[in-house]
């Protein structure tokens, strides 16, 4: 078995999803251990947001448990522009499986995100001059990967491209500008070090096993009926984007109320009345989307309480109405659906995009639950036609 740590839901199904590629029976857990069915067991400590200590011991605790349950290697997966306690969490890692050296490669350069000279950018961009600039959480102010990452306890902390050789007691942050880069640095993982980084590493190091890969139909979207709803607790372009695409063809488009962008209360009276609605338009639309449909906000509380009060009147439509497949756009609205819906374990039933997975509620196909970082786009060929009832 494999284990991967994430420090969210949607770290965890995005390398869930990579391992069902490669053939392998990929689960995620939240809470508990793991079923001791699968072939990939993907731990979402749910800690992008805890402060550093804390952010540590979920890590740890993580690594534990897999090592216990038996997992062959452990991989840590980080944000891929570094969001979150990265540095803590790693040095975590290390120290419970007690390893001297870490591997990090958070670039994905089949996703135009790469790291070069120090420097990291996001389709030629340096990230400093993107929309990861406004991430009311964790703002990307500067480009300087270095600078990116809080100063390890205990490790040095080295960026490297031409000097390969990984020293002891070092945290070493591969660049990389092709996916050539990314697999060319599978040469230089050993058992006595952490490999980490995003999804393209990943991917790479199981390329390297030689695992078989699943049948090619098995991701490719499959037709259904049933109705869809489509979370969205973020406000990037993307998500922005989506919503206005809806409602051109006419699906049915929620937002919450302006007044919450200020930080106003979201009363259980105004809760109930947005819930009614969507309950409403599911009597005459397949497919509805309920959105935080307001600007950007730059206020950490706030916009982490908008997530929250989308996924509010989530629950309340879920429990009201039969839907089939639900659709999360953005870990922490993700996370904290599962959290309301009590759903403690999910196995991956399919790969739709790269970064984006359709899984199962504990083991049931009845309600099926597709999710994805708010920072990547819905595969065209899952969006361009709504279900039929």
């Amino acid at each position: 078995m494999i284990g991967v740590i994430a420090d969210d839901l949607t770290g965890a199904a995005e390398l869930g999803a990579v391992g069902f590629r490669h053939g392998l029976r990929a689960e995620i857990v939240r809470s508990g251990e793991s079923s001791g069915r699968a072939d990939l067991v993907c731990v979402d400590t749910d800690s992008r947001s805890c402060e550093p200590v804390a952010a540590a011991k979920r890590a740890a605790a993580a690594a534990k448990m897999l090592r216990a349950a038996g997992a062959q290697w452990i991989y840590k997966k980080v944000d891929s522009v570094l969001r979150g306690q990265v540095t803590a969490e790693v040095e975590a890692v290390m120290k419970q499986l007690k390893l001297e050296r870490a591997l990090l490669l958070p670039a994905n350069p089949s996703l135009g995100r790469t790291i070069h000279d120090g420097q990291y950018f996001v389709h030629g961009k340096p990230l400093h001059k993107t929309e990861f600039l406004h991430d009311p959480e964790y703002p990307r102010r500067w480009s300087q990967v270095v600078r990116l990452l809080a100063a390890p306890e205990n490790f040095l902390l080295r960026v490297v491209n031409g000097d390969r050789s990984l020293a002891a007691g070092t945290i070493v942050i591969g660049e990389a500008t092709t996916s050539a880069d990314v697999r060319s640095w599978t040469d230089f993982c050993t058992p006595e070090m952490l490999p980490a980084g995003g999804s393209e590493f990943f991917n790479a190091l199981l390329d390297a096993e030689n695992l078989a890969s699943p049948p090619g139909e098995n991701n490719s979207p499959a037709a259904w009926s049933g109705r869809e709803l489509f979370i969205s607790g973020t406000s990037t372009h993307e998500a922005r984007q989506f919503a206005q695409a809806e409602k051109r063809r006419k699906t049915p488009v929620f937002s919450l109320p302006q007044e919450l962008a200020w930080g106003a209360e979201f009363t259980p009276a105004a809760v109930d009345a947005v819930t009614q609605r969507v309950v409403a338009a599911f009597a005459e639309n397949p497919r509805v989307i309920l959105a935080v449909g307001l600007p950007p906000v730059r206020d950490v509380a706030i916009a982490r309480q908008l997530s929250k009060s989308v996924v509010q009147v989530a629950e309340q439509v879920l429990r009201q109405v039969n839907v089939a497949r639900v659709f999360a756009e953005g870990g922490a609205t993700a996370a904290e659906l599962v959290r309301r819906m009590g759903w403690a374990r999910l196995t991956v039933l399919r790969e739709l995009a790269p970064g984006v997975a359709t899984l199962a509620v504990d083991g049931d196909e009845s309600i099926l639950l597709t999710i994805k970082p708010g920072t990547y786009a819905w595969p065209a060929q899952w969006t361009a036609s709504a279900a039929v009832c």
